[in-house]
């Protein structure tokens, strides 16, 4: 309940309008609750005497009734649902850039397939509620009293059956709403496995082809949409359980009733039209009672979802700016890594323990070892995409905390060793880098990072549309578009994460060549599996499961450090060779 509550804050700008579907829908409600009544009124008064011009006149105010009516439940419509969208459009909203802005640790701990659900179902279920609660949980409630009421007042006779009934059918409906409140909390948790099974199977589909398995993963998937479909069953069945049992009750309510009245009639002491009316309102009070109840029960629905959103508003992001941030040289690169160790679960088993390096502005550092030893991790920790543990990280002497986010980000172009693009045109992944970059800086960017000649032969050039995750390009074009993405900003530090395992030699030479030429001012971390790509590089930094396993000159590891001459002894790569040599 406290999630809800905490959401209500988004119908603030639209008060007006969230005041006025609930007054309209009292408009619609009186106009229907006297229409029983005015009902009975012609049968005992005007049918009963034969006066045709009192049936008349009844008529017409029974017509305008209803014309009232209709105007009431029109505006009742279009403004809850107004204000519903609007609502929903906003905590969207708010939903997205809170998750824009989470940390990786706070990536990690929701996992993208919940956010997704998040971000879909959950804010759709909690729009519904809202829109059926300004609407039809206002029109339900008052039908109930408003019937219980006239019934009160105009057939006291049978107010005794409405005693009997009407407790009985609310205790049925708290009853049901409680078990289903329980199911539908674990119908979100079944959705979330589907939509992180079918987000990880579109992400990895070549691979599924690939390998042949797309049996198992037919497989897979049909285990956790069999677990959604039992779950939703179970729900549904609890749901529409309920109405044929309030139905029946009803019912028999009438059947009771008409038993009751017919004795009454016999004796005089009644007319037909109370009864009539009576059957009526029996009716306007189970049909208030069973929408309230899918209202109730859409609310209850509603309950988990807004938890969850909640949840996510509310999750303290792990890595904050400092409150007074402080300035730095824009265009200067110094970096210097002290004693820093990082652990992704925090539980004391370091990806990196205690690694420390010193990068003059405009150097560059070669990073190389195994598979796992903690390059990209190093890489991850410059731009704060995660912090440190223990240690410091110094840009031009100032902890990196204690700049803001942007100032930092700002300075850094980082091309990760995943390839991400976003569907769109190509100058619009450019220009992620640099917002008001000109065609000559996005074409100069093409050109150092060997992407120009592909890109001048696409439809429309840097107009061209990528897919989604740029699906109709290359392995190595989308890698020569994710440099040329970073190299557009120019940046004071340049990350680069294995960014050119999918390009050929020719291209990579070319590619260290324009950095040298047009890059000179950046400071550059090239991280590879490659001694290649790092051979020319001021210092390079040898890991080892995290450690610092050698720090020097390609000639100095080559000469000293075992771990760097067994990497180049794999690869071919010997003392006093160029890499041009050790390629012929």
């Amino acid at each position: 309940m406290k999630s809800v509550a905490g959401l209500f804050k988004y119908f603030q700008p639209y008060r007006f309008i969230v005041l006025l579907g609930p007054l309209f829908m009292c408009l619609e409600v009186g106009m229907d609750l006297i229409q029983p009544t005015i009902m009975q009124k012609i049968i005992d008064n005007g049918i009963a005497s034969e006066d045709n011009g009192y049936v008349l006149w009844m008529g017409l105010f029974m017509f305008g009734a209803a014309l009232l009516g209709l105007i009431g439940g029109i505006g009742s419509s279009i403004f809850s649902t107004r204000a519903a969208v609007h609502f929903a459009t906003d905590l969207r909203k708010d939903v997205f850039r809170k998750i824009d802005y989470f940390s990786g640790p706070n990536m990690d701990k929701f996992g993208a397939g919940k956010l997704i659900t998040i971000m879909t179902n959950d804010i759709t279920a909690v729009q519904q509620a809202a829109m059926m609660t300004l609407r039809i949980f206002v029109r339900g409630p008052i039908m109930f009293i408003g019937s219980i009421v006239i019934v009160y007042l105009t057939a006291r006779e049978l107010f005794s059956i409405l005693l009997v009934i009407v407790p009985i059918l609310v205790i049925l409906i708290i009853l049901f709403t409680i078990k289903a409140g329980s199911l539908f909390g674990l119908v979100q948790k079944a959705i979330d496995r589907v939509n992180t099974k079918t987000q990880e199977h579109l992400a990895g589909v070549r691979v599924v082809k690939a390998y042949g398995t797309e049996e198992y993963e037919m497989k897979q998937f049909s285990q956790v949409n069999e677990n959604l479909t039992k779950v939703n069953i179970r729900a549904d069945l609890t749901i529409m359980g309920l109405m044929p049992i309030l139905q029946f009750i009803v019912n028999m309510g009438i059947v009771f009733a008409v038993w009751l009245g017919a004795i009454k009639l016999d004796g005089g002491s009644m007319e037909v039209g109370v009864i009539i009316a009576f059957v009526n309102y029996l009716t306007i009070i189970l049909n208030s009672l069973m929408t309230s109840s899918s209202v109730l029960m859409q609310i209850t629905r509603a309950f988990p979802s807004a938890g969850r959103i909640k949840d996510v508003l509310d999750t303290k992001e792990d890595m904050v700016e400092a409150e007074m941030p402080v300035s730095i040289p824009r265009r200067k690169g110094e970096i210097e890594f002290k004693n820093v160790s990082f652990s992704y679960s925090r539980n004391g088993e370091h990806v990196l323990s205690n690694v420390s390096v010193h990068v003059k502005a405009g150097e560059t550092l070669g990073i190389i070892g195994a598979t796992g030893s903690g390059k990209s991790t190093f890489a991850k920790l410059i731009p704060r995409l995660y912090d440190v543990e223990e240690g410091q990280i110094l840009l031009n002497s100032t902890d990196i905390r204690e700049l803001s986010f942007e100032e930092l980000r700002d300075s850094i172009g980082f091309i990760t060793q995943k390839n991400m693009l976003f569907s769109g045109a190509i100058q619009n992944n450019i220009k992620m880098g640099k917002s008001d970059a000109s065609e000559e800086e996005m074409l100069s960017a093409l050109a150092d990072a060997q992407a120009l000649p592909f890109v001048r032969n696409l439809d429309g050039m840097l107009d061209y549309e990528l897919t989604q995750g740029a699906t109709n390009l290359s392995g190595g074009q989308r890698q020569r578009l994710s440099i040329a993405r970073a190299l557009v900003r120019k940046p004071a530090i340049l990350v680069i994460d294995d960014a050119t395992s999918a390009v050929d030699a020719i291209s990579e030479a070319n590619i260290q060549a324009a950095l040298k030429k047009h890059y000179a001012e950046s400071t550059k971390i090239i991280i590879s599996s490659k001694i290649s790509s790092v051979k020319e590089a001021n210092q390079i930094l040898v890991l080892d499961d995290g450690k610092e396993a050698g720090l020097g000159t390609h000639k100095e590891l080559l000469e000293s450090n075992e771990l760097y001459q067994e990497i180049c002894r794999i690869q071919g790569i010997k003392e006093g060779e160029t890499y041009g040599s050790a390629r012929k």
